[in-house]
């Protein structure tokens, strides 16, 4: 054993995919593609709409933006290679392939996690210190703040992947799921990976769950705080908070439900999975601009200006 302990003589792998059903697949195809243009087309909507409109400079939006950009980023590293799968009766990806899917997958699902917390204390410091939050949140604290959400990302990432690096693949090189993730990886590899599977719970799992509570006990804070303000502030203040928290629940709940246990992929893994890979990036624009009236505004200014420059081409 200790002479194959770091050679592997796998270089492809065979994802089972979601549903094996022919027509369960061609149904999802048309889902999913639709679901994965709302997202582009959503997020990068916000993401033009805040760069465009001088009214939308404030650090919120400027963190929303962000946020819409990795949104793209995260569902992009998984979703437009699930979809052509979906039409493929073997699912194929290279070793190298699966492990920068990896890579990128827990990057930016990182740096999202990151964001959601600057977006925490930017509204806690915004409700809490009004008076001190242009000084406190300045443009350079709002970069820096950015670089630390992708630097979190890039440590993190690079955990995952040295960890993976150092697993033999010898055979079977079938993964039970529709993407590469450290799980499922795990299955298929042939040494013990007890270790392996301690280091991702505390790195994934524990990660999320301190994330969840930090970011919960910030809007804790600042709902006890909102009960010193006017009706109408409080109002203004709850519509933000609630959108915040919607994601917020939406993005860790499957994140806790998949990390924080032991290695085993059962179907609704991969339901769940779908959930957080698929639908949740669709939904934070929609989440987002829904409940804000400043962007909805923003963005009907920005569309008129379109039209009106269009009729005056004409």
């Amino acid at each position: 054993m200790g002479s194959t302990a770091h050679t592997s003589n796998v270089t492809e792998l065979i994802l089972s995919g979601i549903f094996q059903d022919p027509e369960v697949q061609r149904a999802c195809f048309v889902v999913f593609l639709l679901v994965y243009l709302a997202t582009v087309m959503g997020n990068g909507l916000i993401v033009l709409t805040v760069s465009v409109s001088k009214s939308l400079h404030s650090p919120m939006y400027f963190f929303l933006s962000y946020l819409s950009f990795v949104e793209i980023s995260y569902s992009s590293t998984i979703v437009p290679k699930v979809i052509t799968d979906l039409l493929t009766k073997i699912k194929t990806i290279s070793l190298q392939g699966c492990i920068t899917q990896i890579f990128f997958f827990h990057f930016f699902g990182v740096a999202e996690t990151l964001l959601l917390t600057v977006m925490a204390y930017d509204r806690y410091v915004a409700i809490c210190k009004p008076l001190h939050y242009t000084t406190i949140m300045s443009r350079s604290v709002c970069h820096s703040l950015v670089a630390g959400s992708w630097l979190g990302g890039l440590i993190h990432s690079m955990i995952q992947i040295l960890i993976t690096f150092r697993l033999p693949f010898c055979g079977p090189n079938v993964i039970d799921h529709y993407f590469c993730d450290l799980h499922p990886l795990f299955k298929i590899a042939c040494t013990d990976t007890f270790v392996e599977g301690i280091i991702v719970f505390a790195n994934s799992g524990l990660f999320s769950v301190i994330s969840f509570l930090t970011l919960v006990s910030s809007y804790i804070v600042i709902l006890v705080h909102l009960r010193n303000h006017s009706a109408e502030g409080r109002r203004k203040a709850l519509s933000t908070c609630a959108s915040h928290i919607t994601v917020v629940i939406l993005f860790f709940g499957p994140a806790i439900f998949l990390y924080l246990r032991p290695s085993s992929t059962f179907t609704e893994d991969k339901l769940v999975a779908v959930f957080y890979t698929v639908i949740t990036p669709m939904l934070n624009p929609i989440i987002y601009t829904l409940r804000n009236a400043e962007v909805k505004n923003a963005m009907r200014r920005l569309w008129g200006k379109k039209g009106n420059s269009a009729v005056e081409r004409q």
